[in-house]
């Protein structure tokens, strides 16, 4: 798990992140843009922030298991949504799915994605201890 944490001196964060994580020992995984997509490539949760997180994150999650990692071993996220009025969805699915410290993260509002049904995509970057990681056959 990175060691994550929050600084003096700087505002505690209002969402599910920290402000800063230290990278721990063990190799780091940088995860692609993860959409809201089932492994068939079909869109899942159409019109719902709340279900396209979920999905994203548990597409993370199957990117992790891959390499021998879970998601208490990712550091930080670059979180890219197409409409900021639907952040508390996001925010009660990341607590259910996410422990602290929570990873170091960054929100950025965009005029779209690669295609107009997601509303949200998460790329990420884990750091998986030497002892679990793997390179997925």
């Amino acid at each position: 798990m990175a060691d994550a944490f929050n600084a003096p001196g700087v505002a505690k964060p209002s969402g599910v992140f920290s402000n800063a994580a230290w990278q721990p020992p063990g190799r780091v995984l940088h995860i692609a843009g993860a959409v809201s997509q089932d492994a068939d490539g079909r869109p899942v949760a159409a019109g719902d922030m709340a279900g396209q997180t979920r999905q994203v994150l548990e597409n993370i999650r199957a990117v992790l298991a891959a390499a021998g990692g879970t998601l208490d071993d990712v550091a930080s996220v670059t979180v890219y949504v197409t409409d900021l009025k639907d952040l508390a969805a996001i925010q009660t699915v990341r607590r259910e799915m996410l422990k602290p410290p929570y990873p170091a993260s960054t929100l950025v509002k965009v005029a779209a994605l690669a295609k107009p049904e997601y509303l949200i995509e998460i790329s990420a970057v884990a750091v998986i201890p030497d002892s679990r990681a793997r390179r997925p056959a």
